[in-house]
Order: structure tokens, then sequence, then C-alpha cells
């Protein structure tokens, strides 16, 4: 009898985090102090735009993505919002354009110059209302291009009633949608129509965000158990009545947010205010996720954006992530040496 072992043999077992020097990060950004569970700042090949903290009104920071170092604490701002700003989002189809939502109950479009925010920005391309309360959530369709959703504190996504919403996350292809609501559940509904196809009633994980893993035809969401356990659980987005794999990661309160990176399957989590972010390849047989390692850091994150794979031609170049700190933002890569 052959012997054969147990352990699942990784390529990318040799991943780490490299964070980038002060001077190569964003220093003096006055980062917004809101408890609202986003994060707070986006990034994409020409710009990175981090929510701010101001003395009246809503804005946030659109910063050449090359241009590091301290940041004028009076550099232009885009202040349109007339309430503090909760999320911001660039449009997946144009580099040139973000979508901010605010306390103010509406959701704006911006037009950003290619030679980046020259003056202080006050007036969106459009100006989108509907909501009776403060928006906490967008999110760009993946295929569609123009398609935006939002969710608010009304309990509404746009024209469909539902709880309030925690998470969303589109399909690769922006057929399905998968939700996280207050009640602590995954949903899964076609946008189309706004039918709910899928439930998810397991009482040992209690869902706070999802995300659709293209090209495994998985959800992942994490969550906490009944014991307050960090968790996170992969389910078939067909079957929702119970999750495929289920683990308790920590006693730690802050929620965790998911990163996937569908060209290495590799799965990211990053806590808000943990130091510290793993990495787990994901597979279509079990065990589905194994733990390669993790980025520990001593400076507490409050939200992160990422920059896909696609804008580096270095071969052991992975991910490049941008970690909002109190008043500094910073950038950091994952590289695999033995690529």
């Amino acid at each position: 009898m052959s012997w054969r072992s147990s352990f699942r043999c990784s390529k990318f077992r040799h991943v780490f985090g490299k964070p980038a020097t002060r001077e190569h990060g964003y220093d003096g950004v006055p980062i917004t102090r809101s408890v609202h569970d986003n994060h707070y700042c986006a990034a994409n090949p020409c710009f990175i735009a981090v929510v701010t903290e101001c003395g009246g009104g809503g804005s946030f920071l659109v910063l050449p993505i090359h241009h590091t170092g301290r940041v004028d604490p009076q550099h232009p701002r885009v202040c349109g919002h007339s309430a503090r700003v909760l999320d911001v989002k660039w449009n997946p189809f144009d580099d040139h354009c973000i979508a901010s939502c605010s306390e103010d109950c509406t959701v704006k479009i911006w037009d950003i110059p290619v030679c980046g925010v020259q003056q202080n920005l006050t007036q969106a391309r459009k100006t989108l209302i509907g909501h009776s309360r403060r928006v906490g959530l967008i999110e760009w369709h993946p295929t569609a291009e123009g398609l935006l959703l939002s969710s608010a504190y009304d309990y509404k996504v746009r024209s469909d009633d539902f709880m309030l919403l925690l998470s969303v996350s589109f399909s690769s292809d922006g057929s399905r949608l998968a939700l996280t609501s207050k009640d602590r559940r995954v949903r899964v509904l076609d946008p189309r129509t706004g039918k709910i196809l899928q439930v998810s009633y397991d009482k040992t994980h209690r869902a706070s965000k999802v995300l659709y893993i293209g090209g495994l035809k998985m959800l992942l969401s994490t969550g906490s158990s009944p014991w307050n356990h960090r968790q996170i659980a992969l389910w078939d987005p067909d079957d929702l009545s119970e999750p495929l794999y289920e683990e308790d990661l920590d006693g730690s309160a802050g929620v965790l947010f998911p990163f996937y990176d569908p060209d290495t399957h590799m799965l990211y989590l990053a806590g808000k205010g943990d130091g510290n972010i793993r990495y787990y390849e994901l597979s279509a047989e079990k065990p589905y996720i194994s733990f390669l390692t993790e980025f520990r850091s001593l400076l507490p994150q409050k939200g992160l954006g990422e920059l896909e794979f696609e804008f580096f031609s270095w071969t052991c170049h992975l991910k490049t992530q941008s970690k909002t700190l109190a008043n500094f933002c910073q950038n950091f890569g994952f590289k695999n040496t033995q690529l």
C-alpha cells in the first residue's frame, strides 16, 4: 500500500504580505470616524478614494494612485453631499466614474477629471433619489454598464422591500444576487425579477458579509456563531439548507471582510480593528478551504480596498490592497516567491 500525505500541497503556501513604507502610502488623510461597517476606501488603476471626516456635510478624497506621500490638509475633495458619506465604489467600466452614498438619503455619480480633483468638486453628474433614510451600501453590476444597486435604512433595495441589508454580491455574470440582512440570513435572488430563490435557515451561522466565489459556483459568508465566535461558511447557491463548510476562527468582535482572487482561488480575510489578514486557498473538492498563512501588523485597520491582479506585470505578485488606518492609507502587496 503506497503512502499518501494527508496534507494538501499548495503552490501558494509561501505567500507573504509586504507593507509599503510610509512615503509610499498616503499620509495625513483625515479618515472618517463613522462606525458603519464599510471599507471607506476604493481603488482602481488610476485613483484611490478615501471617505474623510469633515465638519459639515460629507466628503471624500480622490488621489492619483501613484502620487504617494504626505497629503495636503487643504487638498480638494469631492464634497457634494449634505451629510456624512457612507460608501464609495468605482465604476468597473469607467476608471473616471465613482458612485457615493450618504446619510442625506441620496446616491451621487461623479466624473473625476483625468488629471485628478484640482478643486473642490460639488456638482455630480447625476443625483439618485428615492430613499427616505440614509443609504448605507452601493454596488455596481459586474456585466451591465450603468446599473447600480443601492440599499438604505428604509429597508429598500431601490424598488424591492427587504430587511436592512448588511452586504450584497453579484455573481460573475450578474444573473444572481446574494445578500445578507439584519436577520443574519443569506439570500439568493434574481436581480431582474426580484424573486427570492434561496434562503438559509442554518442556526449555527449568523451571516454578516457574503461573497460570490466565481468559477467554483459557491457562496462564502462571514459572520458569527451563537457563541459569538467569528466564522466563515461556504454554501451551494442552489441549496442554502445547510453550509458545505463551516469553521470558527476566533472570539474577536470586528466584522470580517472577505476578498477573493478568482485567478488564484485565494481568499483574504481582514477583520475590522484587526492587524492581521488571513489567506486561504479554495477548491471545488473537500475540504474546500485550506488555510495558508497570515499577514500580521501592529496597526489595526478600519477598512480595505483592493486592486486587481491584471494591473501588475510581475510574475510573483498576487494582489495589492490599500489599508486605512487612523490617519494613514497604507498600500501593501501579497507575493509568492515560489511561482
